[in-house]
């Protein structure tokens, strides 16, 4: 007897909604009316103040009042001595609840800080900041987990106290664990995820009810990762554990200027060599990591004394060396590393230093990614040098030199030993998703302290279901004297705990095997994450003989299509 099973993938957009849901959205741009409250609101009172100024008050010595320009009503905090005067509201915080905080900005004078802080009885939480600008309304999107259940200030400041503070349009609403967890499933199910349906028939393609069918993903679609070192190359060990895992990697020094030029004119790419082929030879994707780093701690040890048209000539000796030795080979290049916190080249030869870069670097190695990479954007919020709207002005700097450029966002994510604030997380994320740019973790680890495994899980899984985030380095490369901060497993290569958040997640996020049988019309209907996948079918008509078929499930964007035919016949 021929049977004929036909694979049908049908791509359902469709997931359950069980809370109230996430609004990811957010602006960059300065608009000439403020776009209303998300969350109508959320639990402020008079959010859009149409009512005047109820609900609201002076903090501080500042005066505030309520004025209305075609049509629109707000609050402004004026006649500023202290970088606190301003207005506030009174909000009921319950412990344990993330809130998601938001609102319009606008001041009387250009480029202007303005950032959200919410007083307790015990501290000043810091919920987010704007950079705003006069005659326009900027968003400020940012949140907090609240330690306590208590009456508190929801209140606004700025440094600039000849500044007048305008604000209108305020958020803040509330989570539970439970429905912020929810968030990240939907947004799993819609970013991640496929609805596959697989139908058996025979040759009369009648359907063949009680089909066998076993599903095994061979690789995750969704790039993740960890940093490596040279110790990968004659440690069979650290191999086995590291190449079953992950698809993507970064060289934690083997393609830094200190490594590849000891000294002027003495190259060594011994170690970047082998490592790269190495990962071709697994099927590992490579970041490029990195061309310059702009902290002047890490320049090679020739490399300061130079007078500023030596370190031109050596700047571009380093940069076609290494571009040209690599180009086409990698997924993306790191040009200039933390340029927002450092200028070691700028204050040596120009201040366009970084522009100039990216685009000699596109130049030569046009269709590889470059890559802006900076920390503290969304691991510590009050580091305004990295802040999300410092990180679009920086990226579109680069941009307006060039629109061509195929530039990208990369997070380092080192995040400190405290617990993750994930409404502030979320929210920088949307801000920088916004500005249309890929969104990559590139350096991701946590602090130690007791609960390090557990901080670790709850920051993978808040990145892992954020629809912007493209893909996730972990900066966890290992060596006998210890990882950088945080390692994966013990110098055995047995598992740490936070090894087993990796296996556990990797698990989650389809490295399984599902099996099931069909039902009466011959379907079997089930969600799988993007990746490549074995698909094994037998029917008890034809005993001790399985059909196999190799598929990729892949994102809407990758595909095209809804729907895909695949016929298996004996």
């Amino acid at each position: 007897m021929n049977i004929v099973l036909l694979l049908c993938v049908i791509i359902l957009a469709d997931f359950k909604v069980e809370a109230l849901s996430y609004d990811y959205s957010a602006s960059i741009e300065c608009l000439a009316q403020p776009q209303k409250p998300l969350y109508n609101g959320g639990i402020i009172q008079n959010p859009e103040l149409n009512d005047g100024l109820k609900g609201w008050t002076t903090f501080g010595d500042a005066k505030i009042e309520h004025r209305e320009s075609l049509g629109n009503k707000y609050v402004v905090a004026h006649s500023r001595n202290q970088s606190h005067d301003s207005v506030s509201q009174k909000i009921h915080l319950q412990k344990g609840l993330h809130y998601s905080l938001s609102a319009w900005i606008q001041v009387s004078e250009a480029d202007v800080l303005v950032t959200t802080m919410v007083k307790t009885t015990k501290e000043y939480k810091f919920g987010g900041a704007i950079y705003a600008e006069p005659n326009c309304w900027s968003m400020l999107k940012g949140g907090f987990t609240a330690d306590t259940t208590e009456v508190a200030d929801l209140y606004f400041q700025s440094n600039t106290t000849s500044a007048e503070i305008w604000i209108d349009n305020i958020s803040l609403q509330p989570f539970t664990e439970k429905e912020w967890s929810s968030h990240q499933e939907q947004s799993i199910e819609k970013a991640r995820k496929r609805k596959v349906v697989v139908q058996a028939v025979d040759k009369q393609g009648q359907p063949l009810q009680n089909a066998s069918v076993n599903v095994t993903m061979n690789r995750l679609g969704f790039p993740f990762g960890s940093a490596i070192n040279k110790n990968i190359l004659t440690n069979s060990a650290y191999h086995y554990w590291f190449a079953p895992r992950f698809t993507v990697t970064s060289f934690e020094d083997e393609m830094k200027w200190y490594t590849n030029e000891y000294a002027p004119g003495k190259e060594n790419y011994f170690e970047a060599d082998q490592m790269l082929r190495y990962a071709k030879k697994h099927g590992i994707f490579v970041r490029g990591h990195n061309i310059f780093w702009d902290d002047p701690r890490y320049q090679p040890n020739w490399v300061s004394s130079l007078s500023p048209s030596q370190l031109n000539a050596a700047v571009q000796r380093r940069m076609n060396s290494i571009v040209q030795r690599y180009k086409g080979q990698l997924i993306g290049w790191d040009v200039v590393n933390e340029n927002l916190h450092f200028s070691f080249f700028e204050s040596k030869l120009g201040q366009d230093f970084s522009t100039r870069m990216y685009n000699q670097v596109h130049n030569i190695d046009p269709q590889t990614t470059l890559f802006l990479n900076e920390y503290n954007t969304i691991e510590e919020s009050r580091d305004g040098l990295s802040s999300p709207s410092r990180y679009i002005q920086k990226i579109r700097q680069i941009q307006s030199s060039n629109r061509q450029l195929p530039l990208a966002i990369g997070l380092e994510s080192h995040f400190p030993s405290s617990p993750p604030n994930l409404p502030y997380m979320r929210a920088s994320l949307d801000i920088l998703r916004s500005a249309g740019f890929p969104i990559w973790i590139t350096e991701l680890d946590v602090g130690s302290q007791p609960n390090q495994a557990g901080y670790f899980e709850q920051v993978l899984r808040e990145l892992h279901s954020h629809p912007g985030i493209r893909g996730i380095v972990l900066w966890t490369a290992w060596k006998p004297s210890g990882c950088y901060r945080m390692c994966l497993t013990d110098n055995n290569f047995r598992n740490l705990p936070t090894g087993d958040v990796v296996d556990k997640l990797l698990k989650e996020w389809g490295k399984t095997t599902i099996s099931a049988m069909t039902n009466e019309n011959g379907f079997l209907e089930t969600s799988l994450f993007h990746g490549d996948y074995e698909v094994e079918i037998s029917h008890p008509v034809k005993k001790n003989h399985t059909f196999s078929h190799k598929i990729q499930v892949l994102s809407e964007d990758e595909s095209g299509e809804t729907r895909q035919f695949i016929k298996l016949s004996v």
